[in-house]
């Protein structure tokens, strides 16, 4: 006997696949997720911002993640020698949420996937799409293959590809495009976070500024782990030499605020070097499917986008999803494209200002302003969709003009 054809395959147990799969299960669709990897798996994109605990609430998986006791995340911190910039959540321009989660990954996606199994979502893990064929009207057929080499085939209406780095649809349909961001890579680890001090801004996520092009990151966990990375310019990130480990632990050198607080810390596993992390694609939907999350665009983890990029993406994809499943005609274009595109649009001047050394100077310095910080804070938040946030609105030109009358103070002085 023949599976019924789906109303939504969705390719990808992530945040963005589960967010989407929540919210269609709850409006009566057929579904079905296909993911590749065995739960847990490690996987990286360890802070969140505070605009996806709305997306996380609409779905109905709040209160599952609230159970697990992460470390929650208020704000973040930025250094660059002496200088320190502290932004509060509590303190944004954009009415929200005023706190999220710091979360080791494999554990925070186990809990989603563990939720929606208990909802009576149907989740095939270790299941590897190999082809994706589509009619005229959008409808398809999935080609599937598990671990022991045995295919399948699944119909569906509409495919959701929430595959986040695997990039499965863009991969199979050539939809790679040159990326927004210069060529980046990181490479990180986990540590048993021995050395953390006392204090209350001891769990703080902070971003150490090496240099303009380069910067460690710090994550701490509840569990009493702590995720460490470097992110620079390929070329640069190229220059250490060695093993994996020598090369991370030659580059937390470069550290004076942490280099004592991790020396002597095993690291938990060999670093992974990711490279020339930012992606793209020249389209984000075409006719029955969408693409949500890294599958789509992504950017650099300064700003710590992803997770937001991709549970925004993916929910607003179940909505439109819905309604095309009940008979409505949806303009993908204005409805999705666009709309994600403006979002991703002012991170990307974020992401961008910050490596010309912009965003730098403005963070070190401007954000003595309160109502400039709370503007600049809202972004960080992932409010990047709020208009009359001035810094969203005007985002190219403002983080431009505020540099340049920065310059101009410097000089003066």
């Amino acid at each position: 006997m023949s599976t019924p054809k789906l109303d939504v395959l969705l390719i990808g147990a992530g945040p963005a696949g589960c967010v989407a799969a929540a919210y269609l299960q709850q409006q009566g669709l057929r579904i079905q997720i296909v993911e590749k990897n065995k739960f847990p798996r490690f996987v990286i994109g360890e802070s969140l911002l505070p605009r996806c605990m709305d997306h996380f609430e609409e779905a109905g998986l709040l209160d599952c993640l609230k159970k697990q006791g992460y470390e929650i995340k208020r704000g973040a911190r930025f250094l660059k020698g002496d200088q320190v910039c502290n932004f509060d959540f509590a303190d944004t321009f954009t009415e929200g949420w005023d706190w999220t989660w710091q979360v080791p990954r494999d554990h925070f996606d186990n809990t989603l996937t563990n939720e929606l199994e208990k909802k009576g979502v149907p989740i095939s893990f270790e299941t590897e799409v190999t082809a994706v064929t589509f009619a005229k009207d959008g409808s398809s057929i999935t080609t599937l293959k598990d671990t022991d080499g045995k295919t399948s085939e699944i119909e569906a209406n509409f495919i959701i590809d929430a595959s986040g780095h695997g990039r499965v649809l863009p991969r199979l349909l050539n939809l790679d495009a040159p990326p927004r961001i210069p060529k980046h890579s990181s490479i990180f680890t986990h540590v048993r976070d021995i050395h953390r001090p006392d204090e209350s801004d001891a769990t703080l996520i902070t971003f150490d500024v090496i240099n303009t092009k380069t910067w460690l990151w710090v994550i701490p966990f509840s569990n009493g782990m702590c995720s460490i990375g470097y992110v620079g310019e390929t070329r640069y990130l190229d220059s250490f030499k060695g093993t994996q480990e020598e090369k991370l632990r030659q580059m937390m050198q470069l550290s004076d605020h942490y280099y004592a607080r991790f020396k002597d810390c095993p690291f938990e596993f060999e670093p992974v070097t990711l490279k020339n992390v930012a992606n793209s694609v020249t389209q984000f939907f075409g006719k029955g499917y969408a693409l949500t999350g890294n599958s789509a665009e992504f950017l650099d983890p300064v700003f710590s986008s992803g997770v937001t990029f991709a549970t925004e993406s993916g929910l607003l994809a179940a909505k439109l999803a819905t309604r095309q499943t009940k008979g409505e005609t949806i303009d993908w274009q204005s409805e999705y494209a666009d709309y994600i595109s403006r979002g991703v649009t002012v991170f990307s001047t974020y992401v961008k200002e910050w490596y010309t050394g912009n965003l730098q100077k403005i963070f070190f310095k401007a954000t003595d302003n309160p109502e400039i910080k709370r503007q600049i804070c809202s972004v960080l938040a992932g409010y990047v969709w709020d208009e009359t946030n001035p810094f969203v609105k005007n985002h190219d030109r403002l983080v431009k003009t505020l540099a340049k009358v920065i310059d101009m103070e410097n000089a003066s002085e």
